[in-house]
């Protein structure tokens, strides 16, 4: 986990940079208030906090090009944002930087249903694109736990996945072009509405850069059909190794589930609190969906549940109706928040894992746990070994917090020593920084600091996110600014 908490003095703009801001997006939408610029100071990891210099809220790629260009003029970092529902810090202001909030850029722009596409502005919410186009017969298939507020903008930066995502891939494999705002101010795109545009796959950059790179201000996303039937099933296990074994059997027997989530006891327990499903005392659940034409889905389902039970399954239920089945995906799908009933505090982690050795990993998180004195939960993507262990704690307890983060910290080392990765889709963000050293070697860095810089060689865009320390292109000035921690080596927490 990065080691300091960050500013949390305001930190203004100029003021004739504050005048030629609000010239471009009026009044109410250039925030310059000590009070409300708090609203902005972390995203979803809120341990880590920031004050912005100014928030400008654009409604259009003009508006945007337009600050970017006022913002290189003044010399001022430009931290681009969504919804802030981001767990990473991706969207963690740095002191005294242009934050540019997305959120009034909310347009469906244009559907072409025949040829499976939509272009939509970064401020639409996730789960809005398949409400807009379901009558149809249509959904959009990136389905992150938290779609329901999550931005298509945030989700492009973030590469964001969701338990849909071992059939279907994550948002890169959903995305046809980009329009995007550059440290300059130039409009391009890059990519558009076909199904594989020639020349450098930059698109492919582009799409989980966390902000790094430019501005995004449309999006062209592949949108599908529904498929023809869906089935369901919730098998319980004694344990997770069970259920982790279940897993990968029925990976191994040529199943490609639309979904495969797993959860353990504490998790459980948390969802039980919160959502209120009548989920049963056990180890482990399995939540698997199974979808595409009836005749197939209704055999591979079948097939899966048979080797679930082969695995040592306690009871498989099937919901009778979508009420039910809607039901079983709340509780999967409010872990997160659920697990606020049981614990004051916690640290939610993403690393990925072979699923072979989901058993294994679990082993190391509990041995973790035991020696901390702390309560993990665990929330799987098991299909694709994407694992999500909340560290729980108690901030009003001295040291606790630094504990959690620092057993937080401990499980990505596992991940990395299982053949696997500090991130499957919340990216690294402020929060994992110094874990990308350990991943890569010195070449494999540099080698990404130097795309950066070809889009960025400034390092204007966020800076001071995803590489663990600060680098710059060339011999051209930069302009990373350095939190307050590091300006004053303090360390106090908030």
């Amino acid at each position: 986990m990065s080691t300091a908490p960050l500013e949390t003095r305001a930190s203004t703009v100029p003021s004739e940079v504050a005048d030629r801001l609000r010239s471009i997006v009026g009044e109410r939408n250039c925030i310059v208030e000590s009070s409300q610029l708090r609203t902005y100071e972390s995203d979803g990891l809120t341990s880590f906090h920031a004050m912005p210099g100014i928030v400008v809220l654009p409604a259009s790629t003009e508006e945007v090009a337009q600050i970017v260009r006022v913002a290189r003029e003044a010399s001022l970092p430009i931290v681009p944002r969504g919804a802030g529902t981001g767990l990473s810090g991706g969207a963690l202001p740095v002191p005294g930087c242009v934050l540019v909030g997305m959120s009034r850029m909310r347009s469906i722009l244009e559907i072409d249903l025949e040829n499976g596409w939509m272009r939509v502005q970064p401020g639409v919410i996730n789960l809005d694109v398949s409400k807009r186009i379901g009558a149809e017969g249509y959904y959009y298939a990136p389905d992150p736990s938290s779609q329901s507020v999550c931005t298509i903008g945030g989700n492009v930066a973030e590469n964001s996945g969701g338990a849909h995502c071992l059939k279907y891939g994550f948002t890169v494999n959903h995305v046809l072009g980009a329009r995007i705002v550059l440290s300059d101010g130039e409009v391009v795109d890059l990519g558009g509405p076909v199904a594989d545009a020639p020349g450098y796959d930059l698109l492919g950059v582009l799409v989980g850069s966390e902000g790094t790179l430019g501005i995004v201000t449309e999006v062209v996303l592949r949108i599908l059909r529904k498929p023809q039937a869906t089935r369901t099933f919730l098998a319980t296990f004694p344990s997770t190794e069970e259920a982790g074994n279940a897993v990968s059997a029925i990976i191994a027997g040529g199943i490609v589930p639309a979904a495969i989530e797993m959860m353990d006891r504490l998790a459980i327990v948390a969802a039980k609190a919160a959502t209120g499903v009548d989920w049963p005392d056990v180890g482990a659940v399995l939540l698997m969906d199974v979808d595409g034409p009836l005749a197939e889905v209704e055999h591979t389902s079948a097939a899966a549940i048979e080797m679930a039970c082969a695995a040592g399954a306690l009871e498989i239920r099937r919901p009778k109706d979508e009420d039910e089945r809607a039901l079983l995906w709340k509780g999967r799908r409010s872990a997160f928040a659920a697990v606020g009933r049981i614990s004051p505090n916690y640290v939610v982690q993403d690393g990925v894992i072979p699923r072979s050795k989901i058993a294994e990993v679990l082993g190391d998180i509990e041995t973790l746990s035991r020696e901390s004195g702390l309560r993990i939960a665990n929330v799987f993507h098991a299909g694709d070994g994407n694992l999500h262990p909340l560290v729980l704690y108690d901030a009003k307890v001295p040291g606790q917090e630094k504990l959690a983060e620092d057993v937080a910290g401990e499980i990505l080392r596992v991940c990395l020593r299982f053949g696997g990765s500090i991130t499957g889709e919340h990216g690294v963000g402020a929060d994992k920084t110094a874990f990308m050293a350990e991943m890569f070697n010195e070449s494999d860095l540099e080698t990404m600091n130097r795309i950066r810089c070809a889009f960025d060689p400034q390092n204007r865009f966020n800076p001071g996110k995803v590489f663990p320390t600060p680098r710059l292109c060339g011999d051209r000035p930069g302009i990373y600014r350095p939190h307050s921690a590091e300006l004053s080596g303090q360390a106090d927490r908030v």
